[in-house]
């Protein structure tokens, strides 16, 4: 069989590595009887191994000449099915049927972001992610308050997962390589009572204006959101930065804005 060519405009690149792809699927440690789904399948390197420990698997993959080689490298496997689209076009709620999915993926790293924030509209849906993502990405999805990669990123996945890197993954794991170090994190969405009873546009709009101007107080860079004194009164110093808040405090600020 001719090897697939890695199309840029897709982003591929092939995971390859069997000791990377052991750890990752140690990692996601599958089940049978698990709903599994995994975005970009690609050539299968991923998607075969968690098949036989699942027996199930749901392949989202947008590359239609990836599709029946991957289909028939699976049919003596177990029963996989594959969906033809575009990942942000797939509603995961509906996909679960009522029972949490378990979502893995090398994602493309282009548009990672707008599909971590896309799985976050259907968190209630998904029992955990485990995702491959240029490693810097890795680091703001995980970093702390005061950290210089603290971010609207950071803050927006933190209120509603937690975030764990797992391993760190050299760019020679892949075909083609990619000029950047990636990594694997899982990410828990949180239970229910742990989510802020707050509409999460809000407190989008509030992380956005506070971020897109991370050099300037709050005092400023909210202006167009909320006064000065709706900021004192959300508990918050109207002359601390974005970078220095956690995410609770986006939360207050974001319940006084309304």
């Amino acid at each position: 069989m001719t090897a697939h060519i890695p199309r840029k405009r897709f982003g591929q690149h092939f995971l390859h590595d069997p000791g990377i792809l052991r750890r990752i699927v140690d990692a996601i440690a599958p089940r049978p009887g698990q709903h599994i789904v995994e975005i970009g399948p690609g050539e299968g390197a991923l998607t075969l191994p968690l098949l036989r420990a699942a027996k199930t698997l749901t392949a989202i993959e947008l590359d239609r000449d990836l599709i029946e080689p991957l289909r028939e490298k699976s049919r003596d496997i177990g029963e996989l099915e594959i969906i033809n689209a575009d990942v942000l076009s797939v509603d995961f709620t509906t996909l679960a049927h009522g029972a949490p999915i378990r979502l893995v993926g090398n994602l493309p790293y282009n548009i990672s972001t707008p599909i971590l924030f896309h799985c976050l509209d259907h968190a209630s849906a998904i029992a955990d992610m485990h995702f491959m993502l240029q490693k810097e990405v890795v680091d703001r999805m995980a970093a702390a308050p005061g950290n210089k990669t603290y971010g609207r990123l950071s803050v927006m996945l933190q209120l509603r997962c937690t975030v764990e890197p797992l391993l760190k993954v050299p760019p020679g794991a892949f075909r083609p390589p990619p000029k950047v170090d990636s990594a694997v994190v899982r990410l828990t969405p949180l239970p229910a009572n742990q989510i802020p009873e707050v509409d999460f546009a809000v407190i989008g709009n509030v992380v956005r204006a506070a971020f897109g101007q991370r050099r300037k107080t709050l005092s400023n860079a909210l202006s167009g959101v909320m006064d000065v004194s709706a900021i004192a009164a959300a508990g918050v110093d109207p002359r601390a930065r974005a970078e220095q808040l956690p995410p609770s405090d986006f939360v207050a600020l974001a319940r006084q804005s309304i």
